[in-house]
């Protein structure tokens, strides 16, 4: 089988993690994000991302948060390359049969650019803020599993009856159908090693394992997932596996000393450093080739210094030397 080609992505300023706190007015804000996403474009990048969430992190400060599948929408309408995915869209926030539509709606409307993220969920302050309900992780797990066969039957049939033990659906219908063959890539992200991994294992393209984990947790949450494969007969080649996590370039060890920790955690410099894509450009190369030559296949890091683009720059060079 053909290995899945390495892929590039970055998220877009989007607002959650507070990078618009130096910009008041929300139209400027919004100009920041668009602008990202073009520049992303520009630079060769093959995906753009945003966040599913409402409330800031790591606390709420009453800054602007976009709403992700609005954001999706429109950046659709401001690029022409370039993939758009969200990293993760919330399962609970909304019904799968109307991710279905909103989703199918979004790969016609982009020329069949569109990558389904979706996860359980996590952000305990934001269900009770916006009144969902915030179900033990199994029940979350298992409202997942259910939800993607629906959208990827509804991506697929005239109609779909569904009668499951958290959603029920009586003939729905979901025109126009996503412009992908057979569906839309599906991007499933979360750090359960059995009950998610599972889920993976049954409907994913890719398998995200979350920011700045080490080699050893790659390598295990890899061996698991192809253990899940084998359990449902699926071949485990078929999966790409990403990375995300922070990435924060500058040209010299001095400058990125003087820049100080980015950490939203408030971890300091070198222990936020050693988790994370940090470094000079051959630091931050040799760090992505680690992920590389354990399997990865792809990178979906935050610029640990937007609004600023420097970081963003540099990492477009660590792509194309990676990509030879």
């Amino acid at each position: 089988m053909t290995a899945t080609p390495l892929t590039f992505g970055t998220f877009i300023p989007q607002g959650w993690k507070g990078e618009f706190v130096g910009i008041a007015d929300p139209q400027a804000q919004w100009q920041t994000t668009v602008d990202l996403a073009v520049l992303a474009e520009e630079l060769g990048f093959d995906s753009v991302w945003v966040y599913d969430h409402f409330h800031n992190v790591p606390r709420p400060i009453h800054s602007t948060v976009f709403e992700c599948w609005t954001v999706m929408a429109a950046i659709s309408q401001r690029t022409s390359r370039i993939r758009l995915g969200q990293m993760v869209s919330c399962n609970a926030y909304r019904h799968p049969s109307v991710v279905a539509k909103i989703t199918s709606t979004i790969d016609v409307i982009s020329g069949g650019r569109l990558d389904l993220g979706i996860g359980a969920g996590w952000y305990e302050h934001e269900y009770k803020g916006y009144g969902f309900n915030f179900a033990a992780p199994k029940e979350r797990i298992g409202m997942l599993k259910e939800s993607v066969e629906i959208i990827k039957s509804m991506w697929t049939q005239p109609d779909t009856t569904y009668g499951g033990k958290y959603y029920q659906l009586d003939g729905a219908q979901c025109d126009p159908k996503p412009l992908q063959q057979p569906t839309p890539p599906i991007w499933i992200g979360g750090g359960g090693e059995q009950l998610t991994l599972r889920v993976v294992a049954r409907h994913g393209n890719w398998a995200n394992f979350g920011g700045g984990a080490p080699y050893e947790v790659f390598e295990n949450k890899s061996r698991l997932l192809a253990e899940h494969c084998a359990a449902v007969g699926r071949d485990f080649d078929e999966i790409g596996r990403s990375v995300s996590g922070d990435i924060f370039i500058r040209e010299t060890e001095t400058e990125l000393k003087a820049a100080g920790t980015k950490s939203l955690t408030g971890q300091p410099f070198d222990e936020w450093a050693a988790g994370h894509f940090v470094g000079t450009p051959e630091q931050v190369v040799e760090k992505m080739q680690g992920y590389i030559d354990r399997g990865a296949r792809g990178f979906v890091p935050w610029c640990a210094d937007f609004p600023d683009t420097e970081t963003l720059h540099l990492y477009a060079k660590v792509m194309r030397q990676l990509r030879g």
